[in-house]
């Protein structure tokens, strides 16, 4: 049984050292496994509750993702270091003086559910203004703040859905696990159990998850097994449900590996029977990877009944999205960081109508549409991938969109490829993914020479430390503003405006 620690009035003293081969080894104050129990005082970017240790030789910190101040948690050491350790959160044994009643399923992905709006906010703001002063070293963050725009739905705003497969199954009223046939979300720090959802989580869609637990008994009627994650084998595998906010209708995925014929008749029986006409479309994706992930580096999907898209709409614009398409995952909060988004490209743009707006990396062309919509100004899209390029243009044509033109192109040669456009380009988009943009590509957007660039972030680490190698090439954050895209949990989007400082000339490595 790995030993327990608690915290108040108990400092603990730091391990000996040992020597070996010559060389000086510390023990850590603690070790992998090892589980503690700890009073969260604190809170850090990316969702993570800060305890703190006294020892002999001072504080010695504890991070526990999705714990939060005044929980005393129950958590398990990943990595310790000299001075902090990582942990996962296990259980809360005691919750905060603030949290409130949930009329929903908890699940692990909405660790904040029991937290007032309110206070996620006052976090959110605190801990990501805390990373632009310390990674982004722009000490007068506060000035340049413009605030949070909330979500407007603060329950039920996800527009898709993965719910996994498992013949281990966590127990949630005796927290242990066993052999069974579960069907809902991967119990929090774990990649094998799952905890069955059998009621609505609030996040996703009321009917979809309140009769989960249906689709659950149908498949395991079957006498096909689920899949087991440690021994790589097994049947069910993942569900994956879409929904469109503009009609409510579903596009429905079941994930298999091929070890038997899946009853396809059968199944859309069910998927109809329980969530009817809402239903657009059904697909069943073979999938024999061993890993954890939906999608098949070689397998297929094939649609079994109905359409393979649904539509959404977004600032009277209509996108067909596909079961494997990129889609802002909030789409009412989408409408609002566009919005965002549109303000700042397009502020001036009358004084400017030669001037140039770039959506970069625009992938099927969402902003670069909605940009043209309203822009009374040459908007185009860039994307190294052909077919998101053709997937662009077939939307912009199906919403009579003329004035955006997309480019498959390399962003670093695409002023050599297209020198027509040198010079004009005012104002660059970009939206990168939660990694962030590495230091050669950031370099490819600075030789287009915009005056402006619109930073879109779902990860306002990334964000910052791509500030400061901006700010190098004499580029200035003018704003920033952050967009609550998913409410009870630690994620926020970030809006930036940059500048280039007139007459600044940069000194970009090739």
């Amino acid at each position: 049984m790995p030993l327990r620690y608690r915290i108040p009035g108990h400092p603990l003293p730091l391990a000996q050292s040992k020597t070996m081969g010559g060389h000086r080894r510390v023990k850590r104050t603690f070790h992998k496994g090892q589980i503690l129990t700890l009073s969260i005082e604190d809170m850090a970017f990316g969702g993570k509750g800060v305890a703190r240790i006294e020892t002999e030789k001072g504080p010695f910190v504890v991070f526990v993702q999705n714990a939060f101040p005044g929980q005393t948690v129950e958590a398990q050491v990943v990595k310790c270091k000299s001075r902090h350790a990582e942990c996962r959160l296990l259980r809360v044994t005691t919750p905060a003086a603030f949290e409130i009643d949930l009329p929903y399923q908890p699940i692990p992905g909405a660790p904040y559910a029991t937290v007032p709006l309110e206070k996620q906010h006052e976090w959110k703001e605190a801990s990501a203004l805390d990373l632009y002063r310390k990674i982004g070293q722009i000490e007068d963050i506060e000035g340049l703040y413009q605030g949070l725009v909330p979500s407007p739905l603060a329950w039920h705003y996800r527009n898709k859905m993965e719910y996994s497969f498992s013949e281990i199954r966590h127990d949630l009223e005796t927290d242990e696990k066993v052999d069974d046939f579960g069907l809902g979300f991967k119990h929090r720090g774990t990649w094998w159990a799952v905890e069955n959802l059998d009621a609505d989580s609030g996040l996703f869609d009321a009917l979809v998850e309140s009769t989960l637990h249906k689709v659950r008994a149908w498949c395991e009627a079957t006498g096909l097994p689920a899949w087991h994650p440690p021994q790589r084998k097994g049947f069910f595998r993942f569900l994956v449900v879409r929904k469109s906010y503009a009609d409510g209708g579903l596009l429905v995925n079941l994930v298999t590996t091929s070890d038997a014929p899946l009853d396809t008749e059968g199944f859309v029986s069910l998927v109809r029977g329980l969530w009817g006409d809402r239903v657009q479309g059904i697909l069943h994706t073979l999938n024999d990877d061993v890993g954890e992930r939906v999608e098949a580096r070689e397998g297929q999907s094939k649609l079994i009944w109905g359409e393979s898209v649904v539509t959404e709409v977004l600032h009277g614009l209509s996108f067909g999205i596909s079961m494997a398409s990129f889609f802002q995952t909030n789409p009412a909060s989408a409408s609002q960081l566009y919005a965002e988004v549109m303000a700042l490209a397009l502020e001036g743009v009358e004084d400017r109508p030669q001037q140039v707006i770039m959506d970069l990396f625009c992938g099927t062309g969402t902003i670069g549409q909605l940009m043209a919509k309203h822009a009374q100004a040459p908007v185009i899209g860039v994307d190294i991938v052909p077919q998101a390029i053709a997937d662009a243009k077939v939307a912009a044509a199906n919403n009579g969109i003329h004035n955006v033109t997309f480019f498959a192109a390399d962003a670093g040669k695409f002023l050599l490829e297209h020198p027509e456009y040198k010079g004009k380009i005012h104002t660059v988009i970009l939206d990168p993914p939660r990694a962030g943009i590495s230091p050669k590509t950031l370099r490819k957007v600075m030789r287009l020479e915009a005056e402006r660039i619109v930073y879109v972030s779902c990860n306002p680490a990334t964000q910052a430390r791509d500030l400061v190698e901006l700010a190098a090439q004499g580029y200035t954050l003018r704003s920033l503003k952050l967009v609550d895209q998913f409410p009870h949990t630690a994620h926020v989007e970030a809006v930036a405006l940059v500048e280039r400082i007139p007459g600044f000339q940069p000194n970009l490595p090739s």
